[in-house]
């Protein structure tokens, strides 16, 4: 069952966020198109933890706080969002743990900010985007993977979002995790959160954003220019890569190593696709859990 929903105002966002427990604060940050529904399996698995499992721009009851305020979807935002939102809370430092978009946010704060960042636990490696080298094409099972990221470059994959949503993401949840068999009530319980206003739009803008085909926020440009920069993270971290093949093939973090300066393990997971929190619970919560205790 969910935990209550909380809300704290950062400069652009009131935040919707669900927290549950009491101790050394951990953070759980979502994917696209998920949302804190992953984690459920997890938080009973944390004992002494104050979790915190916030619901990403333009999912679930987030709300921008202007009608003016751009809605972008970068990498940058999210970082940001992330950031700000420890500031709100008076968190001075925690175990950040996330996936997709929630992973890029925290792999963000972990390299930018890492005075914040008792550890870091990562699903699929080092989650910056590229957007300098995103014009080179991959191999064309990878270029396959990614055709939603390419349908939304197009006005028709911006409409086929707005009208079929729930049939896109449950769509990907099943390419991206071949051996999870969820229930439509699992799904469903995720779903609503993509009702957000502001879903369609923060989404377009992430996967035409990442590609140089619209430009960023400018309030964000300087958060930008460090990341293309491809910033190390010294923060203690720990991977974990599914072995089912997801968004990438699982061997695409083997090599990411050289971006951790600081204590840094690989862990993979057999049968385990994207949705890494929701598909092996025990194992994230049992890294989260090394590095609330180091």
């Amino acid at each position: 069952m969910a935990a209550a929903i909380n809300h704290v105002r950062t400069a652009t966002l009131d935040i919707a966020y669900e927290e549950s427990g009491e101790g050394a604060p951990v953070i759980l940050l979502h994917g696209f198109p998920y949302d804190p529904r992953a984690f459920d399996e997890m938080l009973p698995l944390l004992p002494g933890c104050r979790a915190i499992v916030p619901y990403l721009r333009g999912y679930g009851p987030t709300r921008f706080l202007s009608q003016d305020t751009m809605r972008s979807g970068e990498q940058a935002a999210l970082g940001n969002d992330l950031k700000e939102m420890m500031d709100a809370l008076a968190i001075p430092g925690a175990v950040l743990a996330g996936y997709d978009w929630g992973g890029r946010a925290a792999c963000i704060v972990a390299a930018l900010w890492p005075e914040r960042v008792r550890g870091l636990v990562t699903c699929g490696g080092y989650n910056m985007h590229d957007v300098a080298g995103s014009a080179k094409p991959a191999s064309a099972e990878q270029e396959h993977r990614y055709w939603y990221q390419y349908y939304f470059h197009t006005e028709r994959g911006r409409a086929g979002l707005t009208e079929n949503r729930r049939d896109i993401a449950k769509l990907l949840w099943k390419l991206w995790s071949p051996n999870w068999r969820f229930d439509d009530a699992t799904f469903a319980r995720t779903a609503a959160s993509f009702d957000n206003p502001d879903f369609v739009d923060v989404v377009i803008h992430s996967y035409r954003v990442r590609y140089g085909y619209v430009e960023g926020d400018p309030a964000l440009a300087a958060i930008e220019r460090k990341l293309a920069a491809k910033p190390p993270i010294g923060v203690p971290a720990i991977t974990l890569q599914g072995e089912a093949p997801g968004t990438t093939p699982p061997e695409a973090s083997a090599g990411h190593a050289r971006f951790f300066t600081g204590p840094y393990q690989r862990r993979t997971i057999p049968l385990v696709g994207h949705n890494v929190p929701q598909e092996a619970p025990r194992e994230t919560a049992q890294a989260v859990m090394e590095l609330v205790r180091d």
